[in-house]
């Protein structure tokens, strides 16, 4: 489980290193100074999509942030050191990365855990800076891309521009693994 003071400082040592004050990401990120603060003194988590906020903000990627391996030019990441997830399953969803190259990487791998129909609160789509590649894992969502609705199977796979409004709603209780690729847009 990856704790939320490590996002927190890493956070803080990206926003210093840029030499921003909270209160311009927050205003760059469309987040309250306060809900900032929170997150880098790891008082609480948040959504995906904010969290990408930020890291774009601070031109870093997500697994950087949420990741504690160190960088190297080979990361093997057996099932069993890949056991963390982060997120609130009240919030839709939890995740877990699959790999943390760079931080100067433009792809990051995550298994998203779409968490089943009755616990799950979110209602409002995401938007962030990157494209996103999914492939339905285990499980079937609907995803809400754009005003409309699309039925996904296990099998089946979306590619979309993360700038436009999108949500994963599940169908029924059993949730669903949702293989995500986050790609930095490089037009």
């Amino acid at each position: 489980m990856i704790d939320i003071q490590h996002i927190g400082q890493k956070f803080k040592e990206a926003r210093l290193r840029n030499k921003k004050t909270q209160q311009q990401i927050a205003d760059e990120c469309g987040i309250s100074k306060s809900l900032l603060s929170k997150i880098e003194n790891g008082q609480t988590s948040s959504a995906v999509a904010t969290l990408s906020k930020i890291c774009e903000s601070l031109d870093v990627p997500l697994s950087w942030v949420l990741d504690g391996h160190p960088e190297t030019d080979l990361m093997v990441l057996a099932k069993t050191d890949r056991q963390f997830k982060v997120g609130d399953e009240n919030m839709g969803y939890s995740f877990e990365l699959l790999a943390n190259r760079s931080r100067f990487s433009s792809i990051e791998p995550t298994i998203v855990h779409v968490t089943p129909k009755d616990t799950n609160q979110r209602v409002e789509p995401y938007t962030h800076s990157q494209d996103e590649f999914i492939y339905i894992l285990e499980g079937s969502i609907s995803l809400l891309y754009d005003g409309e609705k699309r039925h996904m199977e296990q099998g089946d796979t979306a590619y979309f521009k993360g700038k436009n409004p999108h949500l994963f709603v599940p169908v029924d209780n059993k949730g669903a693994k949702v293989l995500t690729i986050f790609i930095e847009d490089t037009y």
